[in-house]
């Protein structure tokens, strides 16, 4: 699908992997937790195939005109009990490449998510950002989104 914003989204491939772990890297969080390194570590393409095999879960990347990978998003599809057995979306690791943010490429994104996520049944579509992340925070509300939760985290 394309938007306004001259980029396609289209199902992530093996073959990007190393250009979303980039994206995922560039911040001030993502540059503690992410690996950047040439080659990657085995574990993102471990990662990424079970993200294939899973149908539930949908890794897109958003593609310029030039065949260069500018953002990503991951969509999860959960069927749940809650708010009478309505499934739910949720949004993840959304980024866009550094050099071509604020271009619409992120709402380009989360909108191919939101109307992905409405044609698969769901009544619900959530994200987490971290509360550092002041300017997304913005840009969520901006797209309809409103804060709702209390996000905590255990990480091992």
């Amino acid at each position: 699908m394309s938007f306004e914003t001259a980029v396609t989204i289209r199902a992530a491939r093996r073959d990007d992997v190393f250009a979303i772990v980039a994206m995922l890297a560039d911040d001030h969080l993502g540059s503690g937790r992410e690996k950047l390194q040439d080659p990657l570590p085995e574990s993102y393409y471990a990662a990424f195939e079970a993200l294939q095999r899973t149908p539930q879960i949908q890794m897109v990347v958003a593609e310029d005109q030039d065949g260069r990978v500018v953002g990503c998003l991951q969509l999860a599809v959960l069927p749940g009990l809650s708010s009478q057995g309505a499934s739910r979306a949720i949004i993840e690791d959304v980024r866009v490449a550094s050099d071509c943010r604020s271009r619409g490429i992120g709402e380009a994104l989360v909108r191919w998510a939101i109307a992905q996520a409405r044609d698969q049944g769901c009544r619900l579509i959530e994200l987490f950002t971290h509360r550092s992340r002041v300017d997304a925070q913005r840009f969520y509300v901006r797209l309809g989104f409103q804060p709702s939760h209390v996000g905590m985290t255990l990480r091992y």
